[in-house]
């Protein structure tokens, strides 16, 4: 009783019929008036560009500024005391990160406190994220290492022994880090240049051609970079630092080459620090909901490191490699070596390119994840700030840290407050306590940076994932991570980005073409191939391709066109051919009907041809390879000659289309029209037809009358002008009007 009520109630419902004549192009012109814009001069788009008012230079301030945004209405009962928490707690982590990532830099530890300060306490003013942990990072330590080596190597400072006898050399260590430090300054303030620029033209869009895959392929190969780079500080072997193409490599034989000389107490010590930081660092993620606050293993491992040092006199008794001196106070600010600079202009875009990715990337993970938004152009500016400014007091470039930045948020960190605090602990050490961290080993830092390295080495799972979802995904990601661990950081991504743009090309080169067909009782349209309930009309054949038509595919649409709707205008002219030779045989000969050889599945079917133009099936012959007598080589792909009238071509996946592609189309056209065949086009966006009417492409045969704005509109078009009748099994005609209920 129910259902017969509630189907009582829909029977009731009022039903909508809505009469509309089939649109075409031409029509929707000559009705719908189009609102263009009226003719603006140069001069009045300048003076509206540049027009000052206050809510304008209001927004610009905030822009800008975004602290302005949030720390008038700062809660401060709320989260002063969490932001401080964190702040201390990424502040313990920021400060031997810093001292270990100056070794990766090539430059004394010390300048990795000092960029652990200053751009952080600059992004606190300038950054639209509330989250993320700037500050030295060890991919871009290692590239800027890499460039401060090539361009200040060992042989450069090479000095003479006293003993002339002896003639091995040794390394004049305090001119050589000079010189690197000059290197990793100039780097540093070309990368805030570049940044500052591509964040005033707005060209945060960069990052769209750095995907994922190729980002977390390309730090996986930095990580190896690092991990490698670190064997002689954990081993205690004194190697050459290498660079560029293979350098991975030859650190690696220096290494193994060197490895008997290893020293004991380096390596033992470097090995507990593995050790317990890693166990730190499991208990910290089994039971972070229960910690307070993660317990700070890097702090402990400094402070541990640097008491055992000074109390067993390691460096003077044991021959391990401590950090050094530490000057005590900040440096005064100075003007970069502007001389290097067409030396370096090349890393610096790479370098910029490859920080603002990383700080992009986490940046807008933890604002979706708390739900508020960050500027890419304005972290753009912000980081090229923090970086020119920093520079002019000798830091090296920077981005953001996913362990700091964990750390950080993890911690109940809300805003960039927590980083102010951050740099403030950093502040302390280098004003006042610096001197504690000089008997620090070397093995400890490298300790600290493998172990932080763990979460870079776990993106080797992506392997398996990606080879289940996407082929093309992980060939990025595998050409990522080759390249840039055999050709080195910058050339790797070099080859990265490329590949990837080959693969859109590839893409668009391989598109999936399908014939749609109407599904009964609806106006929609589905592949007949995946979709039982869709069938086409005879004589209209619908081409679906999902890529746009331009210079580099345009023939491979035209072919597949042809291939997939069996409508090839070449093999029609032939079939007329041979069929005109047959008819002029018979009428000499005084011969049986005319015939005609057709490729039909795996057979060929041999056909007459009444005067009329009716094809009759005469007999079937055996497989395809044997011949038809008394008829052409060439083979027809088609069951008979004019059995489709109408080609629709669905533009709904086409985005844009250039003079190549639009020329192809008016081509095909012409030759299909030739034969007999209409050509229209459905579902062209207007942006689309705006770029057309451009290209002119609405003269001869292609006019405003064959482009449809709906499948449905131009299948309705051609139902009603079809040169045959139109009828297809167990599939009625859609009725030319819609229903609304």
């Amino acid at each position: 009783m129910e259902q017969e009520a509630a189907r009582e109630d829909a029977d009731s419902q009022p039903t909508y019929r809505i009469e509309r004549p089939v649109y075409s192009e031409a029509l929707i012109r000559s009705k719908l008036l189009s609102r263009k814009e009226n003719s603006i001069t140069l001069r009045e788009r300048l003076a509206n560009h540049f027009r000052c008012s206050s809510a304008r230079a209001r927004a610009a301030v905030l822009s800008f500024l975004p602290i302005l945004t949030w720390l008038p209405s700062y809660p401060v009962r709320r989260f002063l005391f969490s932001d401080v928490v964190s702040g201390l707690s990424t502040g313990v982590v920021q400060l031997p990160q810093g001292l270990a990532y100056a070794m990766l830099a090539a430059v004394p530890p010390v300048y990795g406190l000092y960029s652990s300060f200053y751009p952080v306490l600059l992004y606190t003013f300038f950054g639209t994220s509330r989250h993320i942990s700037v500050g030295t990072f060890a991919v871009m330590s290692l590239m800027i290492g890499g460039v401060a080596v090539r361009e200040a190597p060992d042989d450069m400072f090479n000095v003479l022994p006293a003993n002339a006898s002896n003639m091995s050399a040794t390394v004049d260590t305090e001119a050589r880090d000079a010189r690197r430090v000059q290197v990793a300054v100039m780097l540093t303030t070309l990368v805030g240049i570049i940044q500052i620029l591509f964040g005033v033209l707005r060209f945060g869009f960069v990052t769209i051609y750095l995907t994922e895959p190729l980002v977390r392929g390309f730090t996986t190969a930095a990580s190896l970079h690092v991990f490698v780079s670190q064997l002689k500080y954990l081993l205690g072997v004194k190697t050459q630092r290498f660079c560029g193409v293979l350098s991975i490599v030859y650190s690696l034989k220096a290494v193994l080459w060197n490895i008997t000389s290893t020293n004991v107490a380096t390596l033992i010590l470097g090995l507990v620090g593995i050790v317990f930081l890693y166990l730190v660092k499991y208990v910290n993620e089994r039971f972070k909901k229960k910690l307070p606050v993660p317990i700070p293993g890097e702090i402990i491992v400094v402070m541990v490191s640097t008491g055992v040092s000074y109390g067993l006199s390691l460096s003077d008794d044991y021959m391990v490699d401590v950090v050094g001196k530490i000057p005590t106070g900040l440096l005064p600010p100075a003007a970069p070596d502007f001389s290097l600079f067409p030396r370096l202009i090349t890393d610096s875009f790479t370098v910029a390119i490859v920080g603002f990715s990383m700080d992009i990337s986490l940046a807008k993970t933890f604002a979706l994840k708390h739900g508020y938004s960050v500027d890419g152009n304005q972290e753009l500016i912000a980081l090229g700030l923090c970086n020119f400014i920093s520079s002019f007091f000798q830091t090296f470039a920077i981005s953001c840290s996913m362990s700091r930045t964990l750390v950080q948020e993890s911690t109940g960190g809300k805003t960039q407050i927590a980083g102010l605090m951050a740099s403030l602990v950093v502040l302390l050490v280098v004003v006042a306590i610096g001197f504690v961290f000089q008997p620090l080993p070397q093995t400890a830092l490298a300790a600290i940076i493998m172990v932080n390295l763990l979460g870079m080495f776990k993106q080797f799972r992506d392997i398996p994932n990606l080879w289940r979802t996407s082929k093309i995904e992980l060939a990025i990601w595998l050409v990522a991570c080759a390249a840039s661990v055999l050709l080195g950081l910058d050339y790797g991504l070099l080859v990265a980005v490329l590949f990837a743009m080959l693969t859109v090309i590839y893409r668009t080169q391989s598109p999936k073409s399908s014939v749609l067909g109407h599904v009964p009782g609806t106006g929609l349209y589905y592949d007949v191939d995946e979709y039982e309930e869709a069938a086409e009309y005879e004589g209209i054949k619908i081409f679906h391709s999902n890529s746009s038509i331009y210079f580099a595919n345009s023939d491979l649409y035209v072919t597949s066109l042809k291939e997939k709707t069996g409508v090839n205008p070449e093999h029609i002219q032939a079939a007329r051919k041979a069929r005109k030779k047959q008819e002029a045989k018979a009428n000499d000969n005084h011969s049986s009907p005319p015939q005609i050889c057709v490729k039909y599945g795996k057979q060929e079917v041999t056909r007459e041809v009444s005067s009329d133009n009716h094809v009759a099936v005469q007999h079937i012959n055996g497989p395809v390879g044997d011949s038809c007598p008394d008829v052409d080589s060439e083979v027809v792909h088609l069951k008979t000659p004019n059995a489709v009238h109408s080609i629709v071509l669905d533009w709904t996946p086409v985005t844009f289309i250039d003079s190549v592609g639009a020329k192809a189309i008016k081509q095909v056209s012409k030759e299909y029209a030739a034969v007999g065949v209409r050509v229209v086009i459905a579902a062209c966006s207007r942006s689309l037809l705006a770029e057309l009417d451009t290209l002119q492409f609405f003269t001869g045969v292609m006019t405003p009358d064959v482009m449809f704005p709906t499948v449905h509109d131009a299948v309705l078009h051609c139902h009603h002008s079809g040169s045959c009748p139109v009828a297809v099994a167990a599939v009625a005609a859609p009725p030319p009007v819609e229903e609304l209920s």
